[in-house]
């Protein structure tokens, strides 16, 4: 399915106001990577209290996570940092460690934009394989290091939250 511009707005809108969503402490939204139509509806319509950058290591995908980290700032929602997805893979046999799309470039990337770096994420197996049974990782091997990645990440997360919830208004005078 393709949708355009409006059809992507009227599906934000209609998911965040027509769904009950309960009582929520914290809405999670995965967003497709870049500055498009579902980022700006999303940004302009709900009152966010920060964003998660989230990029491979290789240069090409940076420029998206560049992109979306200056298109939030812009519509002044705060960039709590960015995550390098896929960092390196973990051979299941060897346990070798292997630099497939390579290394630390969404670390250079927050280094150079003055974000603070959330972690890296290995492309392991297990990740993969307990996804696809529908538990987490962090659940189902809690003492994985694949699993302590995301918890640490999550950690970082939710210490930006609160940071934000103390955060008065911003007042400015002309």
């Amino acid at each position: 399915m393709i949708w355009r511009g409006p059809m992507v707005a009227s599906a934000v809108t209609q998911l965040l106001g027509d769904v009950n969503w309960g009582a929520l402490d914290v809405l999670v939204v995965d967003m497709p990577p870049g500055t498009g139509d579902a980022q700006l509806t999303l940004s302009q319509r709900v009152p966010l209290k920060g964003a998660v950058i989230v990029s491979t290591p290789q240069d090409i995908a940076l420029i998206d996570a560049r992109k979306g980290l200056a298109m939030f700032e812009k519509v002044d929602v705060p960039v709590f940092g960015i995550i390098e997805n896929m960092s390196y893979f973990l051979c299941p046999s060897c346990g070798e460690r292997s630099d497939i799309f390579g290394h630390g470039g969404a670390r250079e990337t927050a280094a150079n934009l003055g974000a603070d770096f959330l972690g890296e994420v290995p492309l392991h197996m297990r990740i993969r394989e307990t996804s696809d049974q529908g538990t987490p990782i962090s659940a189902s091997a809690p003492e994985s290091p694949q699993a302590q990645a995301y918890l640490d990440i999550a950690k970082a997360i939710a210490a930006r939250l609160q940071q934000a919830d103390k955060k008065g208004p911003t007042i400015r005078i002309d």
